[in-house]
């Protein structure tokens, strides 16, 4: 599905700030899967202590929410993730761009205050595309 993506990174304007595109363009005949945010919480309540583990869990989640609608994370045109402290990018933006070969999805990374639980420092919503 990747290859039938157009992904969008003009010349006149600067180059992505990380591993993202600045557009990616679905063909038509493609059903699209939004997904809610996810947070770095397991079936029996655990949450990581640490952002690289909160993305991994959270990575995680939207995989098997794909997984249910017949995707996968190849499939993502876009992200929109969420860190409650400067110092957490680094580890967000290692699993991300471990994840996430090139062209990138679309992306957008913002700092926010908080969460519903003071213990979560991630959360991360996907809109992914597939063929109908």
């Amino acid at each position: 599905m990747a290859d039938e993506l157009k992904h969008h990174t003009p010349p006149s304007i600067r180059a992505p700030f990380a591993r993202y595109s600045h557009a990616v363009e679905v063909p038509a005949g493609h059903r699209l899967v939004m997904c809610s945010g996810q947070l770095a919480i397991t079936p029996d309540e655990q949450i990581p202590e640490t952002a690289e583990a909160q993305t991994e869990l959270c990575f995680g989640n939207v995989a098997a929410i794909l997984a249910a609608a017949g995707l996968g994370l190849s499939d993502i045109v876009r992200i929109n993730a969420y860190v409650t402290d400067r110092a957490h990018l680094p580890g967000y933006m290692a699993v991300r761009d471990r994840l996430f070969s090139e062209p990138a999805p679309a992306s957008t990374l913002m700092i926010v205050s908080g969460f519903a639980r003071e213990a979560f420092k991630v959360e991360i919503e996907v809109i992914a595309a597939g063929p109908t």
